[in-house]
């Protein structure tokens, strides 16, 4: 008979509980001691990011699905969006589309089209990035899904053509046959549902039959947002601003720039600045919690808001 040791004063309930966190420690760093072909399968030989800043973050790949045939529904029938919910919002091709962060929450990728073009929305709940992008390269589309795999907090994409992995906020492929293939990033707006709707009052939005059975009512990153911590590393932080402050990043041409939330704030709500010799005018909506950014003749620019850490990370110059 195999006896059990019992530590006096400890019941086994508290034993449990004191052996559950040095499992997690134990799993964590194990993995970081596996070959690089272990993290979720991926083959990491020659990757642009050095393997030992990728990190698993804990779903086998697909464990987190991604929404690859999504349904819409019109505006007047999207009942479960409450004014003040998030959305990515893009207008391309005559076309509107709402995408709830509540959704996105639950699958951070979806494969779509607008029109003729097929498109790729990602959102990173562990980073709040909301991107989108030209789902074709050299001529291919591809389809991507949730590898599992994280770098600086942020996700790492796969496509299932070639099991290449490719940075979200560097819109690269890092690792693979595509590795150093850049992604077409296109415009969209990380605002609030009334705002949305009320510039696009013809707007599709994202359907909760996504055919996933989730609570889209509820986060599975409850009380994140506003924590001081980020669950996995990141390279550099900068200490006069809290870790989840918003930026307004914007890349054009090799120049990086982050706009936070606080100082732009203190503005009329636009601010003019010159980057890659360029001027470009930065729009912030302090109601809705959003902005854009646009050039000289009125096009909108691409641009990601993001958490303070993350321009840190991209090596952006703040302004502020």
């Amino acid at each position: 008979m195999v006896q059990r040791m019992i530590i006096p004063g400890i019941s086994i309930g508290m034993a449990r509980l004191y052996l559950l966190p040095i499992v997690m420690i134990v799993w964590f760093f194990s993995t970081r001691s596996l070959c690089a072909a272990s993290l979720n399968g991926f083959d990491l030989d020659n990757s642009l990011i050095p393997e030992g800043e990728i990190y698993h973050g804990g779903p086998p790949r697909d464990g987190i699905p991604s929404i690859d045939q999504p349904r819409f529904v019109a505006a007047d029938d999207a009942s479960f969006i409450k004014p003040l919910d998030r959305v990515l919002g893009i207008q391309r091709q005559g076309i509107s589309k709402a995408y709830p962060v509540q959704i996105l929450n639950h699958h951070e990728i979806v494969n779509d089209h607008l029109g003729t073009e097929a498109v790729l929305v990602s959102f990173c709940p562990l980073c709040g990035s909301g991107m989108a992008f030209l789902a074709a390269t050299d001529g291919h589309t591809r389809a991507f899904g949730v590898s599992g795999l994280l770098y600086n907090s942020d996700m790492l994409l796969y496509d299932r053509e070639t099991q290449s992995l490719w940075s979200q906020m560097k819109a690269q492929a890092i690792s693979g046959p595509e590795r150093g293939v850049q992604l077409s990033q296109i415009v969209l707006d990380h605002t609030s549902w009334r705002d949305w709707r009320s510039r696009h009052p013809d707007t599709l939005v994202l359907s909760t039959d996504t055919g996933y059975s989730r609570d889209y009512s509820r986060s599975p990153y409850a009380g994140y947002e506003n924590s001081p911590e980020t669950y996995f590393p990141v390279s550099k932080v900068d200490r006069r601003y809290h870790a989840k402050e918003l930026v307004i990043g914007l890349q054009l041409d090799a120049a990086n720039k982050a706009y936070p939330f606080a100082e732009l704030s203190r503005t009329s709500g636009e601010l003019e600045d010159k980057v890659a010799g360029q001027t470009v005018t930065i729009r912030f909506d302090a109601a809705n919690r959003s902005g854009s950014v646009f050039t000289q003749a009125g096009q909108q620019l691409p641009s990601t808001i993001r958490p303070e850490f993350y321009g840190r990370v991209c090596g952006s110059e703040h302004v502020g």
